[in-house]
């Protein structure tokens, strides 16, 4: 069996070798692993090649989920208005012959810190909406619910509302049918101590 031959490297190209080997690695860390991992681009190459936005969709992604960990658990016993407050009889009206005509809207709309707002588009019994909603950092909670639109509302009388969805996250899509004539949306609550954006897209048959 013949001998192999190793390669024989003078002390002077392990230097060199090890040089370059420690220049790259570097290089690589200042160009692609700060950006992306700690958000920090002092060259710009994040910015350039996109690595900021691996950096801030993780860093979104694991504070959201700590929010969304560290909130309370809702029941259906959350939902709605009082079971003491009855219905309006115009919900058991009968649905209109022609719904309002099919639209499409984005709206933004900003939650201020631990302040709470609505939002409410205009639907008649047996309207379509398909709706997404997202925030542009954190979570909030919200309830998506609707009134009854009442031809001779008491003033002094407890509101009937019902309630579809209650969530606390950042990002909900869904399909309303609406289950009599009235307004219908969303109430956003903001508990934390940066005010949130919250993007609402609207596809079906309503008005604002």
């Amino acid at each position: 069996m013949s001998d192999i031959n190793q390669p024989h490297l003078e002390k002077r190209q392990i230097i060199k070798a090890t040089f370059i080997a420690l220049v790259i690695g570097v290089g690589v860390f200042v160009i692609a692993i700060l950006p992306a991992e700690y958000g920090s681009d002092p060259l710009g190459t994040g910015k350039l090649l996109g690595l900021n936005r691996l950096y801030n969709y993780n860093y979104h992604q694991a504070a959201t989920a700590v929010e969304i960990s560290s909130t309370p658990i809702l029941t259906i016993s959350d939902l709605g208005s009082d079971p003491s407050v009855p219905m309006p009889k115009e919900a058991h009206n009968p649905a209109p012959e022609k719904q309002y005509a099919d639209r499409e809207d984005t709206v933004s709309i900003r939650v201020p810190a631990g302040k709470g707002l609505e939002f409410k588009m205009n639907v008649l019994k047996y309207g379509k909406v398909k709706y997404e909603w997202v925030t542009d950092r954190g979570v909030l909670f919200s309830d998506f619910h609707g009134e009854v639109k009442e031809e001779n509302p008491d003033p002094n009388k407890k509101e009937y509302f019902q309630s579809y969805t209650e969530a606390y996250s950042n990002n909900v899509i869904g399909t309303f049918l609406a289950p009599y004539e009235g307004r219908h949306g969303w109430y956003f609550k903001n508990n934390s101590k940066t005010d949130i954006v919250v993007s609402i897209k609207l596809k079906g048959q309503y008005t604002l």
